[in-house]
């Protein structure tokens, strides 16, 4: 795989937003779904491409956008007929995470590790199957440069976050977002179904999933749980070079440093 750059864009195979049993407001649906399709690469969208990404008729995004740029979430262009995200939505996101206990004390804890062993050091959680990034922390003097910053998405079955979370979620919510990765995902999905399942064996065997070369050639990647009462699983991992990252040194220091990294940031939540 690529060295992540960016969002994963539209294809990032996001599940139903609804599951079985479970009432949904359809237009509200609608809504976040239209509010989804931008990524941090895109400035400006029109209908077509909107409607592209969502699978809504161009009429509905039509529709829904025009409420939501009443509301202030969307600025419209109206020469180039086009959207972009306005602040309110940033705001929204910011309020979910700014006073966020455990990511203040998970700030800490990575900006050690990532300074002690000169590494980029990472914070994501799940947004439907993706993981999005909400922290990054890069150490001084880090052989390679890496473009990990906050709202960046990986797919949830295709790196070692989304493998980590995995194995941190009950087996049946577990079992609900693989079907949908095989689903959206129906070519990638033997690969993808092998290397979820060794993955999620490692972590319930050592705490941490580990993936060297695989992203990338130059890259090593090491990702742990980071599971708190009352609050969605969240997931640290550790990204660096493939010669700082080798197998050995992944298994007798760093993937042990990272659990004790992660422990400590349970133990300080836990007495807040």
């Amino acid at each position: 795989m690529a060295r992540p750059s960016g969002a994963a864009g539209p294809a990032s195979g996001r599940a139903p937003a609804d599951k079985a049993g479970q009432a949904m407001v359809t237009p509200f649906a609608r809504a976040m779904e239209l509010l989804w399709a931008f990524t941090p690469q895109d400035r400006w969208l029109g209908n077509r491409e909107l409607a592209q990404r969502t699978g809504l008729p161009a009429s509905t995004v039509s529709r829904i956008a025009q409420t939501l740029v009443l509301l202030g979430y969307l600025h419209h262009d109206a020469a180039d007929r086009k959207y972009r995200l306005a602040p309110p939505v940033l705001a929204l996101g910011y309020g979910a995470i700014a006073n966020s206990g455990v990511q203040r004390a998970a700030r800490q804890q990575m900006q050690a590790m990532a300074d002690q062993h000169r590494l980029h050091v990472n914070l994501s959680s799940r947004d439907r199957l993706d993981l999005i990034v909400l922290e990054s922390c890069s150490g001084a003097g880090a052989p390679l440069a890496l473009n990990l910053h906050a709202g960046v998405r990986v797919g949830i079955a295709s790196s070692p976050m989304g493998w980590a979370l995995l194995a941190a979620l009950p087996e049946l919510e577990r079992y609900y977002l693989l079907e949908n990765v095989e689903r959206r995902m129906p070519r990638e999905w033997p690969r993808l179904r092998r290397r979820s399942s060794e993955a999620i064996a490692q972590v319930h065997q050592l705490g941490f999933c580990a993936s060297l070369g695989e992203w990338d050639a130059e890259l090593g990647i090491i990702a742990a749980p980071l599971v708190v009462e009352h609050h969605a699983p969240l997931v640290v991992a550790c990204v660096g070079s493939s010669a700082q990252m080798t197998r050995a040194r992944v298994e007798r220091e760093l993937g042990p440093k990272l659990l004790a990294a992660v422990s400590a940031v349970q133990q300080k939540v836990g007495e807040a």
